[in-house]
C-alpha cells in the first residue's frame, strides 16, 4: 500500500510567484507517518547526511523508494513543466537544525527540482518554518511560510530567484531532501561531500558523546 497521497499532490496547483513551488500538507499519509518515523535513521548531527552513511531500512526505505519512482516523477514533471527523463536523483536526510541554519539561498545551479518532505510531529516553534521569499535580502518579505509538520511536501523549481530560508531554530528538525540534478557527476560529488562531513560528525559524537 502506498505511503504517499499522489491524488492530493495531483489536486494541488503549483504556484508561480515569486517562483514555481507547491506545498502539500499530509502528502505522507497520516496513518503511515508513525510507521515511517519509527524507522527514521539515526542522524549523527546537524547538516545533510547521504544514505550511504546511514541505516536506511523498513518503512523509511519504502518511502524513499516510492518517491524515486515514475508516478511521482511524472506528476512533478506535469506540475513544473519540466522533463526529468534520465535526470539522476539524490537524497539526503536531516535530523537536527543549528541556530546558524536557514540563511537565505537559492540552491545550486546543478539542482533542477528540490523536494522536501518534513518528518516531524506538529511544529510549534516560531523558527524553522521555511519561507518562500520574494528576494534574496529580506527574510520577512515572503509569499508563503511552510511549517515543517510531519508529512508535509514542499517542491520548487530551482532558479536564480528561488530564494528561501527560515528564522533561526536549534534542535530536532527532521526532513528528507531529494533533488533531480543535471548529471551523475553532481550526485557523486555532492554525496561524497556530505558523506565525508557525516563521517566526521559520527567520529566526533563517538569520542565526545554529543553531536558536532
Amino acid at each position: 500500500m502506498s505511503l504517499i497521497d499522489l491524488d492530493r499532490l495531483r489536486a494541488t496547483p503549483a504556484q508561480t510567484e515569486p517562483y514555481d513551488y507547491l506545498v502539500v500538507p499530509n502528502f505522507v499519509k497520516a496513518d503511515k507517518l508513525q510507521e515511517i518515523l519509527k524507522d527514521y535513521p539515526d542522524v549523527p548531527g546537524p547538516g545533510s547526511h547521504p544514505p550511504s552513511v546511514l541505516d536506511i531500512h523498513g518503512r523509511f526505505k519504502d518511502l524513499m523508494t516510492e518517491i524515486d519512482q515514475e508516478p511521482f516523477r511524472k506528476l512533478i514533471e506535469e506540475k513544473f513543466n519540466v522533463d526529468l527523463t534520465n535526470r539522476p536523483t539524490m537524497y539526503t536526510v536531516r535530523g537536527f537544525c543549528r541556530a546558524t541554519d536557514g540563511k537565505i539561498h537559492t540552491d545550486s545551479e546543478t539542482k533542477i527540482i528540490t523536494v522536501l518532505i518534513y518528518m516531524n510531529d506538529d511544529w510549534d516553534a516560531d523558527g524553522g518554518r521555511l519561507r518562500i521569499l520574494k528576494n534574496g535580502t529580506d527574510l520577512n518579505d515572503f509569499a508563503a511560510e511552510v511549517p515543517p509538520n510531519g508529512g508535509t511536501l514542499l517542491v520548487f523549481k530551482r532558479s536564480d530567484k528561488s530564494w528561501h530560508g527560515h528564522e533561526p531554530f536549534a534542535g530536532k528538525r527532521r526532513a528528507v531532501q531529494m533533488n533531480w540534478v543535471t548529471s551523475k557527476a553532481v550526485v557523486d560529488h555532492e554525496q561524497g561531500r556530505h558523506a565525508r562531513s557525516s563521517m566526521l560528525k559520527k567520529f566526533i559524537r563517538k569520542i565526545t558523546g554529543r553531536a558536532a
